[in-house]
């Protein structure tokens, strides 16, 4: 079912990649946010606004791109890069659609998606680590340290403009859509001026082009979203993608970007209908009551939300295709060098 949401969403995401007429009306209003965002980021500086440096380093993966661009997975292989290089990471996040008191929540693999969001969920299942969320990160993360007093380091989901928070090491991940327009909030989809500062940027494409590269800035390290293989979401063994080459097949994605997961899955053979949902999509419309297909293909973050929904986790056409990122090994080793040269750790 259309709603009025999805449909603004859909207006403003195209008028973001161009300065077309909706974009040039609205631009007099992004430099009133330019300027808001840049005495917020000033205040915090000077100390006029408070921040809270906690007794771990802290590496913030975030985005100035507004919408999905990647930072679940790179958050779960940067954790791993950590642990591969002996440290007990942990993951703090605000947690979208979770309960709105904002309080400190602690994640487990059995939390309900509804309660601590469906991002932060995944990341606990896929981890294993101690998984924190709160509208306030550096209550979060001084939660998950009283919890669990042999973290020495924490991973910040998404909390780059949360500047309440002091953070040792800051990711910035963009996607091929490089920085739009190029022009911040409400006139293009930038946060932040492409210029703010960073340690490492990251951008999740199949191809690194220069007009990419000159975009974003900096020497961005190139990021590969891989999927090879799908499975039941009911349980069962998982077979290659290849295989399911030939059946009717529906991919449905409530992400950020869910043209991403139909690119990976077409690059990998198949050939299907496309169902594009709104990022967090709670799936309580029942969206696959009329889909007819064989298989239905969703997204690891949509399937944290479709298994605890009775009426489908039991539904057999719909399987769950993993993907995981794939990045040089450099940027790992890089990052873990600044955390050990942290004077808090």
């Amino acid at each position: 079912m259309a709603s009025t949401r999805p449909s603004l969403e859909s207006t403003l995401t195209r008028a973001w990649l161009r300065r077309g007429a909706l974009a040039c009306a609205l631009w007099p209003l992004s430099l009133l946010f330019r300027a808001l965002a840049a005495l917020r980021a000033r205040l915090f500086k000077s100390g006029v606004l408070a921040s809270t440096r906690l007794p771990v380093p802290v590496v913030v993966v975030g985005n100035i791109f507004i919408g999905g661009t990647g930072k679940t997975p790179l958050t779960i292989w940067l954790v791993e890069a950590l642990r591969d290089a002996g440290f007990t990471p942990g993951i703090i996040s605000r947690g979208h659609g979770g309960e709105e008191g904002g309080a400190p929540r602690a994640v487990t693999p059995q939390s309900n998606a509804q309660e601590v969001g469906d991002e932060p969920l995944l990341m606990a299942r896929r981890t294993g680590c101690p998984v924190v969320v709160g509208r306030k990160r550096a209550e979060a993360g001084q939660a998950l340290l009283a919890a669990h007093p042999s973290v020495d380091v924490l991973v910040a989901d998404d909390g780059l403009q949360h500047y309440a928070l002091q953070r040792d090491v800051e990711v910035v991940l963009f996607d091929g859509r490089g920085v739009g327009n190029g022009w911040l909030l409400p006139a293009g989809p930038l946060r932040e001026p492409p210029s703010r500062r960073r340690d490492f940027t990251v951008v999740n494409a199949p191809q690194l082009a220069p007009g990419l590269i000159q975009s974003v800035g900096g020497q961005p390290f190139q990021m590969r979203l891989a999927g090879e293989y799908a499975e039941p979401l009911a349980g069962g063994a998982r077979v290659p993608l290849a295989s399911l080459a030939g059946k009717r097949i529906v991919a449905a994605a409530g992400i950020g970007n869910p043209q991403r997961f139909f690119d990976m899955l077409r690059g990998a053979g198949l050939a299907f209908g496309e169902l594009p949902l709104p990022d967090h999509h709670d799936f309580l419309d029942h969206p696959f009551d009329h889909v007819n297909a064989d298989l239905i293909l969703i997204t690891e973050k949509d399937a944290v939300k479709c298994g605890q929904i009775e009426n489908l986790v039991g539904d057999p056409r719909l399987w769950v295709v993993p993907v995981s990122a794939q990045l040089d090994r450099a940027l790992a080793e890089q990052i873990v060098e600044k955390c050990r040269g942290c004077s808090t750790a």
